[in-house]
Parts: C-alpha cells; sequence; structure tokens
C-alpha cells in the first residue's frame, strides 16, 4: 500500500503526506 500511495504522491515526495 505504501509503494503504491507513494508513486500516487510523487509530486508530494512525502511518505509521511500518504493520508493527506
Amino acid at each position: 500500500m505504501g509503494k503504491e500511495v507513494f508513486k500516487r504522491t510523487k509530486p508530494h515526495v512525502n511518505v509521511g503526506t500518504i493520508g493527506h
């Protein structure tokens, strides 16, 4: 789940902002 979300939040580059 973290890796999948990380790709979607590429512009964020912040694994901590996955909840946003």
